[in-house]
């Protein structure tokens, strides 16, 4: 047994989040925890991990069990180098063994300036820092609190790699369902303070949960039927009644008292939208730069009014720029964007906006309105609430005891009851829990408008989306038709014909004379070995301008995050141009000395 939680009780004012636990965890197990946002999943992990104290219970882990934990908003020296923050609390010999992983696993998770003090990156780059920090740790025991975000799709498919071959055991909390999927082979739900566990991965998760649902409420109907004939049988006259046998009137007594299961809340909510006119948005040749970098290239768009679009590309290329640029909080370069006069933006954004944490939730929602007018009548504030998951004793307290992911439903609830259109979403699985997720995707499947929504979670681009743009390189922009699974199955085949085109290729032969045929240059080569120090120096003097352009901009993290991909492309091309150095001073070399 590598750890063990025995009888764990947490409580926060008068409420109860974890009621009298437990949970064990064996040698090289993959636990998955999952439950609604504010039932106490990143609570627990803090207990097991031992960064907050249980108020009655016990955890324990053999004495020789090294442990990592990477919480949901880690700690940081702003003045740390990314690689100082990485190694912080290893020895120097374990540092020396881990900087080579550690600088591959940075520049895999989009992080290759591994002197930049922490404090000048992005909410999103520390909490990737921090991963690589448990990663590289050398620990039996990985304790992740949403490891998943800020992650795009290609670091998430590396992270489920890494993890499924990870030889410690696992205990994390994420609502990326392919990610439980594929690497999870137990899972826990955390509900009504109590833990739920059920064996395999999501798929056997969802099928094991409802049948345990189905013989509850079996049980409970089982329960009310011997309700109603006992009821029959005590309320009989006075005289049959004192007749009965005091053993059955306890057994009654102690049936009526018993719980059935909770009803549990749902957020099925009525799709809320105002009229959509035949004209919508439209982009016409938009570009946009951010100095050097050009972030959208000549895109053009006419949305649909029923369009389902997902938004795709790895972290910095410009997704959130496309949504800010479509929402006007943007301008592009060049270009026009329309929007028709009926356009109702909702922009659900990457950020959740700062909240005041004094006031109560149900202020803030009629701060929107008292009531919310749907197809079916009017819902009142504490109505839609309850269609949120707060139930109305939560709705008088205030916002700041929320945690991240109940603020993030209550923003999203906002954004939604403002009945707009067309939606804009970014990443906005990121601190949701899976309960709302499905109905979000639902909710999305009868919304009488546009939706386009920027998101690694495969998941949910397979579920919302029917045509996917890819905003890649230079800020050209790829459409697929389809969900994410048709996407990438799009992207296989553009490889095989890639690879067929290079096998199939003919061989281009040169005639060759008769004789030893000597070493020299093609015209391409000489003109290139007689430039390459310059091209090499230029790479090197632009380096050096985008390194003091960071240092001059250190708080303005927009434009930091267009010049470290401006960075990357011109490290990437020096390299190139490095390894190519070498050869034609090699060649170089050789026909000198024939």
């Amino acid at each position: 047994m590598l750890l063990s939680a025995e009888h764990i009780t947490k409580t926060y004012g008068t409420r109860s989040v974890l009621d009298d636990v437990s949970l064990y965890l064996e040698p090289g197990q993959k636990l998955g925890i999952i439950g609604v946002n504010g039932t106490g999943k990143s609570t627990l992990l803090r207990i097991l991990a031992g960064a907050e104290e249980p108020d009655s219970g016990s955890v324990s882990r053999d004495p020789n069990v090294r442990l990592d934990y990477l919480p949901q908003l880690p700690d940081f020296d702003p003045a740390n180098t990314v690689l100082e923050q990485v190694f912080a609390g290893l020895s120097d010999e374990a540092r020396a063994v881990a900087e080579y992983e550690a600088k591959a696993i940075l520049t895999r998770l989009g992080v290759p300036q591994f002197d930049q003090p922490v404090g000048q990156l992005s909410g999103g780059q520390r909490k990737r820092v921090a991963l690589c920090a448990a990663l590289v740790s050398g620990c039996d025991v990985l304790i992740l609190d949403e490891p998943t975000n800020h992650l795009d799709s290609d670091m998430v498919a590396w992270l489920e790699d890494y993890l499924r071959t990870f030889k410690g055991a696992l205990v994390m909390v994420t609502h990326d369902r392919y990610f439980l999927e594929r690497v999870t082979d137990r899972l826990v739900e955390v509900e009504g303070g109590r833990l739920f566990f059920y064996e395999g991965n999501y798929d056997k998760y969802l099928e094991r949960k409802a049948q345990r649902e189905e013989m509850a409420q079996a049980s409970e109907r089982k329960r009310q039927s011997i309700l109603r004939r006992e009821l029959q049988w005590v309320t009989q006259g006075p005289t049959a009644r004192g007749t009965k046998s005091r053993e059955r009137l306890e057994r009654y007594e102690a049936l009526k008292e018993q719980k059935g299961p909770e009803e549990r809340a749902s957020m099925e909510l009525t799709a809320l939208s105002a009229r959509l006119g035949k004209k919508t948005i439209s982009l016409k040749g938009v570009s946009k730069q951010f100095g050097n970098r050009t972030v959208l290239r000549d895109f053009s768009l006419e949305l649909l009014r029923d369009d389902r679009i997902g938004v795709v590309g790895v972290t910095g290329s410009g997704k959130s720029t496309l949504l800010n640029l479509i929402a006007g909080r943007l301008a592009p370069d060049s270009g026009i964007i329309e929007v028709g006069e009926t356009v109702r933006i909702g922009y659900f954004c990457q950020e959740t906006p700062i909240l005041d944490p004094s006031q109560r939730v149900i202020d803030y929602v009629k701060d929107i309105g008292d009531s919310i007018q749907t197809r079916e009548g009017k819902v009142t504030a504490s109505q839609l609430l309850e269609q949120f998951l707060f139930p109305k004793e939560e709705q008088w307290a205030p916002i700041g005891r929320l945690s991240g992911g109940e603020k993030r439903r209550l923003f999203l609830l906002a954004v939604l009851a403002a009945a707009p259109n067309v939606l804009l979403l970014d990443e906005p699985t990121n601190d949701l829990d899976i309960q709302t997720l499905t109905i979000l995707e639902d909710y999305l499947e009868t919304f009488p408008g546009a939706v386009i929504a920027v998101s690694h979670d495969r998941y949910f681009l397979d579920k919302t989306a029917n045509r996917l743009l890819e905003v890649g390189p230079e800020g050209v922009v790829t459409e697929y038709v389809g969900n994410y699974t048709d996407y990438l199955a799009a992207q296989k085949e553009q490889e095989r014909t890639r690879e067929k085109a290079r096998k199939t290729a003919p061989e281009k032969k040169e005639e060759r004379p008769s004789g030893p045929k000597k070493l020299r240059f093609s015209y391409k080569e000489q003109r290139e070995y007689e430039t390459i120090d310059g091209d090499i120096a230029a790479l090197e003097e632009e380096l050096a301008a985008i390194k003091a352009q960071q240092e001059a901009r250190a708080s303005d993290y927009v434009a930091l995050r267009e010049l470290q991909a401006q960075q990357e492309a011109l490290e990437a091309a020096l390299e190139e141009k490095m390894d190519r150095w070498v050869y034609l001073n090699d060649l170089a070399e050789r026909i000198a000395g024939q």
